[in-house]
């Protein structure tokens, strides 16, 4: 049998509006659409507002190549939730992608990794394309722990349901998240590989094109040098991203 082409993993670029933005605010993703002419090619860009614009960001994006993302989802189809969200309705909104396992939710709602991994399933069970959040607090990259858990979480999030279908992996330092702070571009390479090895030890060959993402404190002065190191295939930006003149800057750094 001929061992398949493998190409490289397609280039995502995700911002996270996280519990920022009102109907007004659509007017920068609209913003954002015309300004995506001139990208680079292979680079896929979508946004991730708040549920509650999710079906208008939707709509106002229709006819460009910006997808629309959930910040999460719940593992069931439907049921007695009060409050949560389905992949299946975030599908039924108009999203392609879901964010699931961020930092917030994992340290704010006590999210463990096998809670991760019933929501990434649940959203290729919906047809979404789910970017898994993994990453380390300064405590435990300072105890040397860094790699450790960040390894862990990459074995324990990612369910075997996801075997055929695309998904994305974004390591997001949470010490870095929204203080200006970045890791060297050393220490982003060496966490990637590691990253890239888990995924295909998981999924073999598979693993090799499935893109992953850095995510901490990305923004247009930064973003051109960290999407330069090897194994990172993308961003999953921040503050950044409420602004399309920023954001689009990042995009074409990609």
């Amino acid at each position: 049998m001929r061992t398949p082409t493998l190409i490289a993993p397609p280039s995502l670029i995700a911002g996270n509006w996280k519990m920022n933005g009102l109907a007004a605010s659509l007017a920068e993703a609209k913003t954002l659409a015309d300004m995506f002419t001139d990208t680079p090619v292979g680079v896929r860009v979508a946004l991730c507002p708040p549920a509650t614009l999710l079906a208008q960001m939707a709509w106002a994006l229709k006819g460009s190549d910006i997808g629309v993302g959930g910040q999460d989802c719940h593992a069931e189809a439907l049921g007695a939730f009060t409050g949560d969200i389905s992949a299946e309705m975030l599908k039924d909104a108009g999203a392609r992608y879901v964010i699931v396992g961020h930092s917030e939710r994992r340290a704010g709602h006590g999210e463990s990794d096998a809670i991760v991994a019933a929501k990434a399933a649940a959203a290729v069970r919906a047809g979404l394309e789910p970017i898994v959040c993994v990453g380390e607090t300064l405590e435990e990259r300072q105890a040397g722990r860094a790699a450790e858990i960040v390894q862990g979480q990459v074995r324990g999030s990612l369910p075997k349901a996801l075997e055929g279908h695309a998904f994305a992996v974004a390591y997001e330092p949470v010490w870095a998240i929204g203080t200006g702070l970045t890791p060297t571009l050393e220490d982003i390479a060496a966490m990637h590989r590691a990253i890239r090895a888990d995924i295909i030890g998981a999924f073999a060959a598979a693993g090799r094109i499935v893109p992953i993402l850095y995510g901490g404190s990305v923004k247009p002065a930064n973003a051109r040098e960290i999407l330069s190191v090897t194994d990172v295939n993308g961003a999953l930006v921040g503050g950044a991203s409420l602004k399309g003149a920023d954001f689009i800057e990042i995009v074409r750094a990609g």
